[in-house]
């Protein structure tokens, strides 16, 4: 079992989602997330005032896979967020040792689903 975590860009996020639900990955948690890397922010003028904006918004994907589904999940995640401009993002893939599903108990690759 892995647990795939994905830093996307928000106008991303359906085209990711209807790759996942095209290579059949459904589950996944999103969140907000705000960070920074190659980007290293912008800069705003509000009412004439000159604002650094050091964290970008992103998207955080968090997703436990079996490990047959790693590689088609990775390949999603990559086709429906590439751009090729920097900030595209970046994929984390971790060991996942458990996983219980609360409702039943089941655990392991089970419980994935």
């Amino acid at each position: 079992m892995k647990l795939i975590i994905a830093m996307i860009q928000p106008h991303k996020l359906p085209d990711v989602k209807k790759e996942l639900y095209d290579a059949e990955v459904y589950k996944m948690t999103v969140t907000n997330a705000l960070g920074c890397g190659q980007q290293k922010g912008y800069t705003e003028t509000y009412r004439g005032v000159i604002h650094e904006v050091n964290l970008v918004k992103k998207i955080r994907l968090d997703i436990a896979v079996n490990e047959d589904f790693v590689n088609p999940t990775i390949d999603a995640i990559i086709k429906g967020s590439k751009t090729g401009k920097i900030g595209d993002g970046k994929i984390f893939v971790m060991d996942l040792p458990e996983c219980i599903r609360i409702r039943t108990g089941e655990r392991g690759g089970k419980a994935i689903g």
